[in-house]
């Protein structure tokens, strides 16, 4: 029966990676289709009827009528909606909103997902991911074994209890058609458990009871902290002595980079693959379409998204311009400017990202708008610092678990740096030695660090700190950002997130 549905399942999402191809041959017909069937969707809205877009005839017109928006923009719209009213930014009463993790503030985002955006953004999202991953692995069998999400959590809205807000791996858990639960693991109660230590001790024991598991999905942070825990429980070596038909580890929401080296050691086996995608609180983006990491992931134009694109000059300006697809350039940094089937419009969600690809359009994240280092300026990313650090690991045997970076500012005569702190799986043997290659390594991928780098001329080698094991677990759990999508901000052009870690190490001597 199970290899039954894995057949069927199989030739339908033959049947979806066909359409797949059609608008990777077609990108810029998609995109401008798309557009004009979102304008028709919302013109009636409140928000339609403001910028009249029934009378816009093409992306150019609503580039120039529809300013950029950021949260703060849409954040009252978006109120009023949650408390019932209707046809605010999209049509009807939207029931359900996405709750971002909120890296970059302590203030959470809500995201409206109506039916539509719930239908074909996200979930059509996670079929076309199983459709790439079928296409380049015949012999996949997401179908016939267990799968297992390490998804969050929904609840109600007080002021409002008809609304209902969560992570929207949580929203997605709670919708799943029928034939997608078949093979879900082990129930949707406890995938929607809103204590996380409850939640992985559960899934633990579960996934232990379980050899037949497949597929696992979930931010690399929490995954890690679930097979240390089998593995301690079991006492076993590595994961596929657990599970041994493994094959698919599908990630997001951070930088695999910094964590490959751990997972290579729970899953020992050149069959296991991994495929990044980029599911948001506001859309799935784009999955990983070919075994290579470093070709980036597939740009998903035909899942509810319009997709347009600021250049880095443009970021601090007033009045930004964005440009749209076919304009784009391979192996620069723009933040993403969005408008979907979600009722956002000409939305940053805040995430940067650079083109690896043209033809086809792929993308890797390079980091968040509000998540780099430019204290002197050289515009250092998250891309760029999980890449020094990849490569350093690498070249040393070191493992890391967790890292934030911050700037040392200039006082009195002293030249400014950065400051790291790394809470490292297995030290390397020497720490100068690891300082010094990381610094290189850095200047390798970012050209303007390594000029302001030259002779120490602005910046000095950066300053590294190990931290305990379990540092940066204990320092999210005190900020109330435990489990779910919540991730450790890894950049920051302050010192708050730097010095709020060094203070609880402090109290803890």
């Amino acid at each position: 029966m199970a290899e039954w549905i894995n057949s069927a399942f199989r030739v339908y999402l033959r049947q979806r990676y066909r359409q797949i191809e059609r608008f990777m041959q077609q990108p810029h017909e998609t995109q401008r289709l798309l557009w004009r069937q979102l304008m028709q969707y919302a013109q009636h809205t409140e928000w339609g009827k403001r910028y009249d877009y029934g009378s816009l005839r093409s992306p150019e017109d609503y580039a120039r009528r529809v300013p950029v928006q950021d949260y703060e923009s849409a954040k009252p719209h978006i109120q009023r909606m949650m408390h019932g009213e209707r046809d605010v930014l999209w049509p009807g009463r939207v029931k359900w909103f996405s709750k971002s993790s909120g890296t970059t503030s302590d203030k959470s985002k809500f995201i409206p997902v109506p039916g539509v955006n719930l239908r074909q953004c996200h979930l059509m999202g996670s079929r076309d991911a199983m459709a790439l991953f079928y296409h380049r692995r015949p012999d996949a069998s997401m179908f016939a074994h267990s799968a297992m999400v390490m998804g969050g959590s929904w609840e109600r809205f007080a002021p409002y209890p008809a609304t209902m807000f969560g992570d929207v791996s949580a929203i997605m858990i709670e919708h799943l058609p029928w034939i997608a639960r078949m093979n879900f693991f082990p129930d949707i109660a406890t995938a929607l458990l809103p204590d996380w230590e409850v939640k992985l001790e559960r899934l633990a024991k579960a996934g232990l009871s379980n050899p037949d598991v497949v597929m696992i999905g979930g931010v690399p942070t929490w995954t890690v902290m679930l097979f240390r825990r089998m593995l301690e429980m079991s006492g076993k070596r590595n994961m596929l002595e657990l599970w041994p038909r493994f094959q698919l580890y599908v990630h997001g929401g951070v930088s695999f980079s910094p964590y490959r080296s751990q997972f290579q050691d729970f899953f020992p086996s050149g069959e296991v693959e991994y495929m990044e995608v980029y599911n948001a609180s506001e859309g799935y983006f784009s999955a990983q379409d070919t075994a290579n990491a470093e070709d980036g992931m597939l740009l998903l134009l035909q899942n509810g998204i319009y997709y347009e694109f600021l250049p880095m000059e443009e970021w601090e300006q007033e009045y930004p311009r964005a440009i749209p697809l076919w304009e784009v350039e391979a192996g620069k940094n723009y933040a993403l400017v969005i408008s979907t089937n979600g009722g956002l419009w000409r939305y940053l969600p805040g995430d940067t990202i650079m083109f690896t690809s043209l033809h086809p359009y792929r993308i890797r994240v390079t980091g968040r708008t509000k998540q780099f280092v430019n204290a002197f300026g050289e515009e250092v990313m998250v891309d760029n610092t999980d890449r020094a650090l990849a490569e350093t690991c690498m070249a040393t045997g070191a493992m890391v678990s967790e890292y934030t970076v911050a700037p040392v500012y200039l006082q009195g005569g002293q030249k400014g740096g950065h400051e790291w702190l790394i809470e490292f799986e297995r030290l390397p043997a020497d720490m100068e030695t690891f300082n010094a290659l990381l610094d290189s390594n850095l200047q390798k991928v970012n050209s303007d660090y390594e000029a302001k780098r030259y002779g120490n001329i602005a910046l000095e080698r950066l300053m590294l700190q190990a931290v305990p094991q379990g540092t940066f677990y204990r320092w999210m759990r005190a900020r109330g950002k435990f489990g779910g999508q919540h991730k450790v901000p890894r950049l920051a052009n302050h010192r708050e997130y730097v010095e709020e870690i060094k203070e609880l190490l402090r109290e803890s001597a």
